[in-house]
């Protein structure tokens, strides 16, 4: 059985633009703080790799400081600094990677938007990961998680207006294990992994050469993506999955869909049928989902996404992730819709057998 991956949201393939670049980073010898020739060339290959990514990020001029993820990032950025007893103010629909350093006291509405007060004392997520759905950031704004809009909607850093940034490799096609804080020129940032003068005094510890020449790689790859197109494909492959579900099943419902979304994004609501038994349900017959962010959905529980949008606790567990990409295909999305379909119909008729019973 051809298994089909519908989780780009957790992590992406890996591109073979990365890939490439990866293996052949792997024959740089030199350490890039070393003086001699081999470590001047490893040098010389690292900044080349951040000025990609910087423009890729449209954050020419800002600063790109490498870490080993987004979150290491949101704490590099976060922890200790905020205003409010050294914490900053975010809402509840945050990664939790954000909501570990900040109070979870910003208001959420219905359709997902959060509302901003004071920007300078607060973290905004661009895109959510669960519902996709995406957040107008103020100016001014001391952070935000970029890791999921970063290479699938086009958006320029220097044009935010915000203080800083965090993004990571593997969402659009990097390698796992490294990502970036992306600083406004002239922010200060105290280092939480002390010893070397590595990135700029903020981060210590050899660069992961590998790592960031094959994130650059994909970064670039990634933006031509955007520049062709292909997340709009996408965004229709999406739609298309919506409408068949929504026609099979009178139920189904789509937390954020009245919001602008990611293009890949679609939250499957689905009252009384828990989300965890869907995920297994669909695994079995070949597709890979998520019941919520893959940093917290091996836990069984209510998406804390869902609740701060006002959907009761008891139903935010009904929900799944369908989460595609650039290779997904209308055969995959139609696969899936058949067998989620079919898969609901089997678990309506046997409530309705139960209910029946209950009535005997």
């Amino acid at each position: 059985m051809s298994r089909v991956y519908l989780d780009w949201n957790a992590t992406t393939p890996l591109r073979s633009e990365a890939r490439d670049a990866m293996i052949a980073a792997s024959e740089i010898v030199g350490n890039p703080s070393s003086v001699h020739a081999e470590g001047r060339a490893a040098k010389t290959a690292l900044e080349r790799a951040r000025e990609e990514i910087a423009t890729a990020l449209g954050a020419e001029g800002a600063d790109v400081i490498f870490t080993s993820g987004a979150t290491e990032a949101a704490a590099l950025a976060l922890a200790g600094r905020g205003p409010d007893e050294g914490a900053f103010h975010c809402a509840a629909v945050e990664h939790p990677a954000v909501l570990a350093w900040c109070k979870p006291t910003l208001e959420v509405g219905h359709s997902g938007a959060v509302t901003v007060s004071d920007p300078a004392a607060s973290a905004l997520q661009m895109a959510n990961s669960e519902t996709g759905v995406m957040q107008e950031l103020p100016q001014g704004l001391a952070l935000s998680d970029l890791t999921q809009a970063f290479g699938k909607v086009p958006f320029a850093f220097n044009w935010l207006g915000i203080e800083a940034g965090i993004v990571s490799a593997h969402k659009l096609g990097g390698p796992r294990g490294i990502g970036a804080l992306i600083l406004r020129r002239g922010t200060e940032i105290e280092a939480r992994i002390r010893g070397g003068g590595q990135e700029q005094g903020r981060r210590a510890g050899t660069e992961n050469l590998i790592g960031i020449l094959g994130f650059a790689a994909a970064a670039k790859a990634a933006q031509n993506d955007l520049d062709q197109g292909i997340w709009e494909k996408t965004a229709e492959l999406r739609d298309k999955l919506m409408a068949a579900l929504e026609t099979g099943a009178e139920m189904v419902t789509f937390p954020g869909r009245e919001s602008r979304r990611l293009p890949n994004t679609l939250s499957i609501l689905t009252p009384g049928w828990r989300g965890e038994t869907q995920v297994m349900q669909m695994d079995l017959a070949g597709f890979a989902v998520s019941a919520g962010s893959a940093c917290s959905s091996g836990k069984v529980r209510a998406s804390s996404v869902l609740t701060a949008m006002g959907i009761a606790p008891e139903r935010a567990g009904d929900a799944i992730r369908v989460s595609i990409g650039p290779t997904t295909s209308e055969r995959d999305v139609k696969s899936f819709a058949d067998a989620w379909l079919s898969a609901w119909q089997r678990w309506r008729g046997r409530n309705e057998g139960r209910a029946t019973a209950g009535r005997v």
